[in-house]
C-alpha cells in the first residue's frame, strides 16, 4: 500500500474490524505517525482498542504516538554511535520513510557524536559531577559511558566531519538528503570501532 488514502482507509478498516469507532482525525494522525509499515499500524490500532473506552479520537492518538518521530531521529543516532551501522541504517530509513524531517536526524547525530566527544574528554568523578560539569542528566552520561567504547579522539574527529558533511548535504548542499544521511550514518559506526583496529 504506497498511497496514503489506501493506508487511512487500511486503519479505518481494523477499527470497524475490531467493532470500534475514531474519529477521521484519529485515523489520520495514526497514519502521520506510524507511517507505511501495516504491520505497525494494526498493532497500534489493536493497541488503542484494547487500552480506550468509547471512542477514539486524534488526542487519544497524540497522547500515544506523538514523539516518535524524535524518537526515531535519536535512535538512529544511538545505533550509529554504537557501531552497529546496519541497525542505524535501518531506524534512518525507517525514519526517513514516517516523515521525520532529515535535519532532525543530522542533529541528533550531531549531539550523539559531540556527547562521546565531550566525555572522552572530561576528567572521571561520579556520574553526577560530570552531569553538572557537561550539562547532560546523570542517566545520559551512563549511556554515553557504555556508547563511548571502541571511540578514539581521531574517530570523534572523523565523525564530526561526517555530520558537518551530511548537515551541509541535507540544508541544500547536496541532491540527496538520504544519501548524505546514510554515507554519515555508516561513517559515525566506523569510526565507533576505531579502537578496535590497528
Amino acid at each position: 500500500m504506497t498511497k496514503p488514502a489506501d493506508r487511512l482507509a487500511f486503519v479505518r478498516g481494523e477499527f470497524r474490524a475490531a467493532g470500534r469507532s475514531a474519529t477521521p482525525e484519529a485515523c489520520q494522525a495514526l497514519v502521520d505517525a506510524i507511517g507505511s509499515d501495516l504491520r505497525e499500524l494494526a498493532s497500534a490500532v489493536s493497541q488503542l482498542v484494547a487500552d480506550i473506552e468509547g471512542t477514539i479520537d486524534e488526542a487519544v492518538v497524540g497522547r500515544y504516538y506523538t514523539g516518535r518521530a524524535e524518537a526515531s531521529s535519536f535512535t538512529v543516532a544511538d545505533r550509529a554511535v554504537e557501531g552497529r551501522a546496519a541497525e542505524a541504517l535501518e531506524a534512518l530509513r525507517w525514519s526517513l520513510a514516517t516523515g521525520v524531517a532529515p535535519v532532525l536526524i543530522t542533529s541528533a547525530l550531531a549531539q550523539g557524536v559531540r556527547a562521546i566527544g565531550k566525555l572522552s574528554s572530561a576528567r572521571g568523578g561520579r556520574p553526577a559531577d560530570l552531569a553538572r560539569e557537561l550539562g547532560m542528566p546523570p542517566w545520559k552520561i551512563d549511556r554515553v559511558r557504555q556508547q563511548m567504547r571502541g571511540w578514539t579522539p581521531d574517530g570523534v574527529a572523523v565523525a564530526l566531519r561526517a555530520v558537518a558533511e551530511a548537515d551541509a548535504g541535507v540544508k541544500g548542499g547536496g541532491d540527496d538528503p538520504e544519501y548524505a544521511l546514510e554515507k554519515a550514518v555508516v561513517t559515525i559506526a566506523r569510526a565507533a570501532r576505531s579502537r578496535g583496529r590497528g
